[in-house]
């Protein structure tokens, strides 16, 4: 494997020929990578989140699967079903879609809470039970999901526990003017950026960097610094559920990526800081009182980081 910062760094600049200006949801989906999570990007038709995604996809060297969410779309259409050969009177496991070390789940608010819940698992155990049989899933694995806002006609919310299991949350955002015309520039051509990306690193590569990733030290001060911070969520009455514990793991392996990006083997509290949104945001649920005050949670988040005090000694 190259240097681990040369090897971020030529996938942040092979996805910046398709994702143009985009470098901080770029630098988040890397992180996610490195870390084992999944991604869940939302935004507004149109504004690059398959593109996101997709470019991600071509710059690994892995098997990549495209699941379309679609609401007559099934659980067994995911995960896969066993099938009876009637000439020899054996069960065979047909693979579903999700059998990939990339798996693009394209719009996935826009198919049923029951086959949503199929992706359960998946996401956490990284594998597939099917009729009593587990099958693991090839490593790395990652789900890149892309929704349109909830309030879009013709979606359906993801339920707390599936959300939950997405490391983090990214939007896109609308380009600026110079951005789209860089855009409409590469894309006026009659290659698109698409074509032109071709992998940069292996399987292999990825699972070298995020064995580096678990090895950034992270001290009991900036432990307890997430700790306090998780706690600060859960007692706020702005919100009727807080950070898991599952958040706080994520956000403490977010903050050694970011450490990892930055070349050093210890994790700063700038690094939590710089994680909690993304990491956080997504899970909060709002109480009917915050909601009511048009607060989002982000909002809020900020204020808690705001209120809780920084570790000096690290």
């Amino acid at each position: 494997m190259n240097n681990p910062g040369q090897m971020i760094y030529m996938l942040q600049q092979n996805i910046g020929k398709a994702v143009v200006g985009k470098e901080e949801a770029v630098e988040y989906a890397l992180i996610a990578l490195l870390c084992k999570g999944h991604v869940l990007i939302e935004d507004v038709p149109g504004v690059g989140k398959t593109t996101l995604a997709s470019a991600l996809a071509k710059s690994l060297d892995c098997s990549f699967r495209r699941i379309q969410f679609t609401p007559d779309l099934m659980p067994s259409d995911v995960t896969g079903y066993t099938l009876v050969n009637f000439k020899t009177g054996e069960t065979e496991f047909k693979e579903g879609a999700v059998m990939s070390q990339i798996v693009l789940a394209d719009e996935i608010n826009r198919t049923s809470p029951k086959t949503q819940s199929a992706l359960l698992e998946v996401m956490e155990e990284h594998q597939v039970t099917v009729d009593g049989v587990t099958h693991p899933l090839p490593q790395p694995f990652i789900v890149l999901a892309t929704q349109n806002p909830g309030d879009f006609v013709g979606t359906y919310p993801l339920p707390e526990a599936q959300v939950d299991r997405f490391f983090l949350r990214i939007s896109i955002g609308y380009p600026t003017v110079e951005q789209e015309m860089e855009v409409l520039e590469r894309y006026s051509g009659t290659v698109t950026p698409m074509e032109t990306i071709m992998p940069v690193c292996t399987a292999q590569d990825i699972l070298a960097l995020q064995h580096e990733v678990t090895q950034v030290y992270c001290s009991p001060e900036v432990r307890s610094y997430v700790a306090t911070l998780a706690a600060a969520t859960r007692n706020d009455s702005s919100f009727i559920l807080g950070a898991s514990t599952r958040a706080a793991i994520a956000l403490i392996r977010g903050g050694q990526a970011c450490a990892l990006l930055d070349n050093r083997d210890f994790v700063l509290p700038e690094d939590i800081q710089h994680m909690f949104l993304p990491v956080l945001a997504h899970r909060m649920v709002l109480s009917p009182e915050a909601k009511m005050k048009g607060l989002q949670a982000e909002q809020i988040l900020l204020s808690v980081l705001k209120n809780i005090a920084v570790p000096v000694k690290l």
